[in-house]
Formats: structure tokens, sequence, C-alpha cells
């Protein structure tokens, strides 16, 4: 059975990792992300920038060249019409979606302090409505409103079989530093483990994937100084795993990886 997948946030880093990785295992993948300037942040080395502000046809062509099917579609999961336009454009050009990778993130470095730093000379902000709104709009809302549209094509077409996987950070007390970031994604991780136990029934598998610190373009010197550093690569591995039929009964996990 071909199977079609949507990858979120796909355009660099852990996304475009798990597109390809997905492909390889014969995954139809379609590629979206979301080209945005980032706050300008000179303790961040400039591949951050340059990832975040490019588009994903390099993804594309590598997973072409290899044999593969992907298609990109630039979408801001901020817009709450995005998910249906998105799942729309799958389906005419591959089929029923059966995998959805929640990856996409709008981070923002905010906190409770009166601080401008944190500890490896990262940007702070304090916490605001705008870096609240900007980041459970994209890792919060965006997601359960993905899986939502995901969950009602797949029953409407008795689908017996299917995937849901997200990118999570923080935990249950809280990311220091980063404070909405954590909560948004706390939220995430509820959906999705939610949709777990609600879409059993349906074939579909529902797993959180916890990294630790990963080199996707953010990494300062300071951060590699005192941190164990993986690779994108090393992360869609463990999405590849939970996507394919051998993880048929691992569901409403959350899968922490050092």
């Amino acid at each position: 059975m071909i199977h079609t997948a949507i990858v979120t946030g796909a355009n660099q880093g852990i996304g475009a990792a798990t597109a390809r990785a997905l492909a390889a295992q014969g995954v139809q993948v379609l590629v979206t992300y979301l080209r945005f300037v980032p706050t300008p942040d000179p303790s961040l080395p400039g591949a951050y920038f340059t990832a975040r502000e490019s588009g994903a046809e390099q993804v594309v062509a590598a997973i072409t060249g290899a044999g593969g099917r992907a298609h990109a579609v630039e979408a801001d999961l901020a817009d709450v019409t995005a998910p249906a336009r998105l799942f729309d454009t799958a389906e005419r050009v591959f089929g029923p979606v059966d995998v959805l990778v929640n990856n996409a993130s709008a981070w923002v470095q905010d906190t409770f302090l009166a601080t401008e730093v944190d500890r490896f000379g990262r940007v702070l902000r304090g916490v605001t409505a705008q870096t609240f709104d900007a980041q459970f709009a994209v890792d919060a809302r965006a997601s359960a409103l993905m899986i939502a549209e995901f969950a009602r094509r797949h029953v409407a077409r008795g689908g017996n079989w299917g995937r849901i996987v997200g990118l999570t950070s923080g935990g249950p007390l809280g990311f220091p530093g980063e404070v909405s970031y954590g909560a948004a994604k706390a939220a995430m991780d509820s959906y999705t483990l939610a949709a777990g136990g609600e879409l059993w029934p349906h074939g579909v598998t529902a797993n959180v994937v916890k990294p630790g610190v990963v080199d996707t373009g953010w990494v300062n010197d300071a951060v590699r100084a005192s941190h164990e550093v993986s690779q994108p690569e090393e992360v869609a591995g463990v999405i590849a795993f939970l996507c394919s039929d051998a993880a048929a009964r691992v569901t409403r996990n959350t899968i922490i990886l050092h």
C-alpha cells in the first residue's frame, strides 16, 4: 500500500529530514513550509536565518532525484484555512492522507524575567500577547486543526490505517526561558495523545517525539559546548519508524531522545 504524508515545516531541519526519510520508505510527501525572516539575533549562526528564509525546492529535488514523490506548498499555518487547503492539495496530487507529521513551529524565546539574553547569549523578550499568539497559533492551534482535518477525512472514507506524529519540547514542568514555546508544545502534546485514544478504533496511532538539542541551524558555540547535539536525520529516523507498519501498536507515547 502506498501512503501519503503531510510534513509541516519541511523546508529545513527535522521536517526536511523527515520528508526525505518517509520518501525513502516509499511514502508520497506533501512538503509544507513558510519562508519568513526571523527576529535578528547576532548570537545565532547565519545558517539559521538562511534556512528559515528558504523554500523547499531542494527537499523536493532530493526526494524526486532518489526516485520518490514529493510536492511542496507554502502555507502560513497561523491561517485557520490552511489545514483544509493542504489536505485538498495532497489529495489532488497524491490521494488520501494517512500520515501527518506536525513539525512546524513559530519558535519564540520569551520569559517572565526582565532579562534580554539567556545563558547562551540568545535574545530573549518578555511574555506578551504577541509572543503568545505567534506560538499558540502555529504550535498548538494549527496542530489541532491539522489533526482534526486528518481525522474527519480519515473517518469519512472508512480509513483503517493512519499515523500522526508531533514534535515537542519542554515538558509538564514548563520550559524556563522559552515559556510560551513550552506551553504551546504542551497543548500540542495533549491534542496528539488524545487523538491516539480517539482514533485508535480507526487504525490510527498518534505519538509525540521529544528530541534533545538538534542542530537545525540555531545551535551556537555556547550551546554546542554544553550539550550533546544530534542531527536532524537521527530524529527523522525515529519519526519514520513511528509512521511505519512496524510501529502498529506504538501509540499515545512521548518518545524522548537524547
